[in-house]
């Protein structure tokens, strides 16, 4: 099972990681909802192995394959590109969770206040979004790692900015969440932030 674009024979582990870590903020009573996820990848790992009444994947690499394969496991997906859109293509409030796993830094930073706005605009009141992306330490580190393919160069080759956790709640707190409801934190050895953020 490939979770990234390129090969990187950690991928796989990273990709669990996330996926525990994404789900141990959310409450059972928010799984009775809806979930999207943003930057699913080619293959939805996340959204394989987490448990939601209605599940929904969004990103600009997943095959038309792949999207009909998984109708019959109740798994939507769509093969949109929100950051040349400038638009999550959903109704207000439509979602309980949304997750962007190992995303935002793949998006140009000018774009990504716009993107956090449309995210603020299709969670519910109470809904929650997650983040986790790597922290900006790690960026030489993890070019180096690239090189011996550990993760995916084309993945990393694509990274196009880096962040602290003070830089997501100022992104956060710009698109409209309130920075009381945020909270921020470390994981893998302090080379990964996890964010967390309910809509007011």
């Amino acid at each position: 099972m490939k979770v990234t674009r390129g090969y990187g024979l950690l991928e796989g582990l990273l990709a669990k990681k996330r996926a525990w870590m994404a789900n141990s903020f959310i409450s059972p009573y928010l799984r009775q909802g809806r979930i999207l996820d943003i930057g699913c990848g080619s293959f939805p790992y996340f959204l394989k192995n987490t448990e939601f009444a209605e599940k929904y994947g969004i990103d600009k690499t997943v095959s038309d394959m792949t999207i009909e394969g998984l109708k019959e496991e109740n798994i939507i997906l769509s093969n949109d590109d929100i950051e040349r859109e400038g638009r999550i293509p959903f109704g207000d409030g439509y979602f309980d969770v949304v997750t962007m796993l190992a995303v935002i830094e793949h998006i140009e930073l000018e774009r990504l206040d716009g993107i956090i706005g449309e995210v603020c605009r299709i969670l519910k009141s109470g809904g929650l979004l997650i983040i986790t992306t790597p922290a900006s330490w790690t960026d030489g580190l993890l070019r180096f790692m690239a090189r011996f393919h550990l993760v995916s160069p084309v993945e990393i080759e694509e990274h196009k900015a880096t962040y602290t956790p003070q830089n997501i709640i100022s992104i956060l707190g710009h698109a409209g969440f309130a920075e009381d409801r945020i909270r921020t934190g470390y994981f893998e050895l302090f080379m990964n932030i996890w964010a967390v953020a309910y809509r007011v």
